[in-house]
């Protein structure tokens, strides 16, 4: 039996090392801008999670097909800061005389980083698109539930009718028009996009107004 040896990946390697560095640069320069002990270690900490956070609500919005121009701005933000503190230390800039403008930089990175990572925490998404769209699709009426027949009386010898084979849960309803089925199909991968689920039979239910067998036909033949 042959052992492998599991062999690194050079990506990651570099990333590791492209991390670290930028971390040390940004805490060396939030310390010679006077953020000493653990503020000046917070620092770099803040603008990594800018960076990435802004880097995976891009991927969000990419998926679903929304601008990112906000987003954008603020993954820019986090960059700039990053390159800045890299290019600050690397000699160009005299850390035991920083400028006053570096220090009010510095000083107010906190309260930017703050903003910006709460407004890409609440920025929407998928839910207003989907109400959008409901709204301009032609709105369905409520489709009669058909009354159940009184049950016939048991008659004294009869033998028990042969069952009928039911229809497959693929097959959409005969009543129901094509208009119906592909308003449903929208929605499925609206909720779909919006949520990483397929839709079920009660949202089909409560979005359409259709009664509960139609509905669930409906959600077996859109999943």
């Amino acid at each position: 039996m042959t052992t492998t040896i599991p062999r690194p990946d050079a990506v990651l390697v570099q990333a590791v090392i492209a991390g670290a560095l930028s971390f040390a640069h940004l805490h060396d320069l939030a310390a010679a801008a006077g953020q000493d002990g653990w503020k000046a270690w917070a620092y770099p900490i803040s603008v990594d999670l800018l960076l990435v956070a802004a880097w995976r609500r891009l991927r969000i919005l990419r998926a679903q097909g929304e601008p990112a121009r906000a987003v954008w701005t603020w993954f820019a933000v986090a960059l700039a800061a990053s390159l800045g503190a890299n290019v600050a230390t690397a000699g160009l800039l005299d850390l035991n005389d920083v400028p006053d403008w570096l220090r009010i930089l510095v000083a107010g990175w906190p309260a930017l980083a703050f903003l910006g990572g709460t407004l890409l925490v609440h920025t929407p998404t998928a839910a207003p698109a989907e109400a959008a769209e409901s709204e301009r699709l032609p709105v369905v009426e409520q489709l009669p539930v058909p009354a159940e027949p009184p049950p016939a009386p048991e008659p004294d010898a009869v033998e028990p009718p042969e069952p009928v084979p039911a229809l497959p849960a693929s097959a959409p309803p005969a009543d129901v028009p094509p208009a119906l089925v592909d308003h449903a199909r929208k929605l499925a991968n609206a909720h779909h996009a919006a949520t990483g689920t397929p839709i079920d039979a009660d949202t089909l239910r409560d979005r359409l107004g259709l009664p509960g067998p139609m509905a669930a036909q409906l959600a077996a033949q859109l999943t």
